[in-house]
């Protein structure tokens, strides 16, 4: 890819973006650009990735061909408002943060704009992502594609219709916290059980990964996954049941019930 991929903010989450499609040798180096307003982040970034790295959100703006609005969804307006006289006449803006529309960002910048509202997460970073993304109608095919293999460098992407994207943070874009939880939790029942501390994650991460690789691969309904692990009379039908009778499920459809919540109030 020739195109030059800007980040107008780099935090941990345009970070874990960064480090996958370097790592995917989608693009060189020498062919992202990102802005923060720490000097601490920015050197960080330069170091880290050797890539340009400024405090001048208009140079990256300027230089950009795919530019990533990479900030919380309350600087949208602030960001947008400082550099939408500085985007080039066909760039392409998305925008990873929560709640922030389509019609928001061509409202933003009063000018008609390729615009992609995506929600990616930081498993990003090694790899193994999970990304919606949606475009309004000035991006055309080719271009959506271009946007789809950059996100496919680091992990999976899913292109869904923009009125279910509020939906998506608690599913795929917040969900990683809710697994490292999980895994934490295990662990905590390891080290309770007489295993080591390290031992606990290594054994509670891999199991996760496992599962999660048993229901891409096999294509199998994750019921009928957990009914094989669960002999008759056995121990993991006993965990299940104590799960059950603890609200499991329950808790976890909470969350992302409040999730969402928050997402929509963010719009």
């Amino acid at each position: 890819m020739k195109r030059i991929i800007g980040f107008i903010g780099c935090g941990k989450m345009a970070q874990a973006m960064i480090g996958g499609i370097l790592r995917s040798n989608t693009v060189h180096s020498q062919q992202i650009i990102a802005s923060a307003r720490s000097q601490e982040t920015i050197d960080q970034a330069a170091a880290k990735f050797q890539i340009q790295a400024t405090a001048n959100n208009r140079l990256v703006a300027e230089q950009a061909d795919v530019l990533f609005l990479a900030i919380k969804p309350n600087l949208h307006a602030q960001i947008i408002e400082e550099i939408k006289h500085s985007i080039k006449k066909d760039a392409i803006i998305i925008t990873i943060a929560a709640g922030i529309s389509l019609q928001f960002l061509e409202e933003a910048f009063h000018q008609q704009i390729k615009a992609i509202r995506s929600m990616p997460n930081t498993p990003s970073l090694v790899g193994e992502g999970m990304s919606a993304i949606c475009a309004n109608e000035d991006v055309t095919k080719e271009e959506l594609e271009e946007v789809i293999h950059i996100f496919s460098s680091f992990g999976k992407v899913e292109v869904i219709e923009e009125k279910l994207m509020n939906a998506i943070p608690a599913i795929s874009g917040s969900a990683p916290a809710y697994v490292y939880m999980f895994i934490e939790a295990l662990a905590d029942g390891g080290v309770k059980n007489g295993l080591t501390r390290e031992q606990s994650y290594h054994l509670a991460a891999q199991a996760v990964l496992g599962a999660a690789k048993m229901v891409l691969e096999t294509g199998k309904h994750p019921g009928e996954l957990k009914d094989e692990v669960c002999t008759p009379g056995g121990a993991t039908i006993e965990a299940v049941a104590a799960l059950e009778k603890t609200g499991f499920r329950a808790a976890v459809l909470s969350a992302m019930e409040s999730c969402t919540e928050k997402t929509t109030s963010l719009s």
